[in-house]
């Protein structure tokens, strides 16, 4: 028969299962960076006119759209969803007791 291969489950989470520091955060900001380029596609900004509207140059909006978010927070990334005519809710409750810790998701409304 043919080789085995042998696969590894990964959690929920690229950046954890790659060891990154603040697994959380990166994945936090890459669902922002998602959502901005799903609202840039739903009015047919080109780049040059999302980076004016955002405040930004072009070459950040390419690098911003590409998922190289190193120098963009996730408060400048809300920013920029709010500028897009996106709603950012943010809804703090407790964790349930089969997690220790709190956890920061994004999530599409209904």
């Amino acid at each position: 028969m043919g080789e085995q291969i042998k696969v590894d489950v990964g959690s929920d989470n690229i950046f954890a299962d790659l060891g990154l520091a603040d697994p959380e955060a990166h994945r936090v900001k890459a669902e922002l960076a998602s959502r901005i380029g799903e609202a840039l596609r739903a009015r047919m900004l080109t780049q040059a006119a999302a980076a004016e509207l955002l405040g930004i140059d072009q070459p950040k909006v390419s690098r911003l759209l590409r998922g190289y978010l190193t120098h963009f927070s996730a408060e400048r990334l809300m920013r920029f969803l709010t500028l897009l005519g996106r709603d950012v809710e943010i809804v703090v409750r407790p964790a349930p007791q089969s997690r220790r810790r709190g956890r920061v998701r994004v999530v599409e409304a209904a």
